[in-house]
């Protein structure tokens, strides 16, 4: 059974940064396309970033050049460098894991899981 356990979230001033940590269980790690989604309050989630398991990226232009998704396949986690964070970044993050293209609009291998808080304040 796949489980993802997101940590790392927090309090940020705008500008600040964050280090999001997406530790994967119950899958190959290896072979799966890991990413990134974010739920703001009254929002629909919404696909931030993808590293693909060939080890190309791809991220919304909402975060491009601010974010970095990487992972490391010895640990089983994905993680998320978010830099210049602005106040419309606040939201609950979401890592997931997929197999498909299809993954960047929420074709997700197993269940969301409980995802962390990030809060940049202005």
């Amino acid at each position: 059974q796949v489980q993802l356990v997101e940590s790392g979230g927090g309090l940020v001033q705008a500008g600040g940064s964050l280090r999001l940590s997406c530790a994967a269980s119950g899958l190959t790690f290896s072979s799966y396309h890991m990413a990134w989604f974010r739920q703001a309050p009254g929002k629909e989630r919404e696909f931030v970033a993808v590293r693909w398991s060939g080890g190309s990226t791809s991220y919304a232009d909402s975060v491009k050049g601010r974010f970095t998704i990487s992972r490391d396949n010895a640990k089983n986690t994905v993680y998320l460098q978010m830099n210049s964070l602005k106040p419309e970044d606040t939201a609950v993050y979401y890592c997931a894991a997929g197999n498909r293209a299809t993954l960047v609009r929420g074709n997700i291998i197993g269940d969301w899981g409980q995802g962390t808080q990030v809060t940049v304040s202005s």
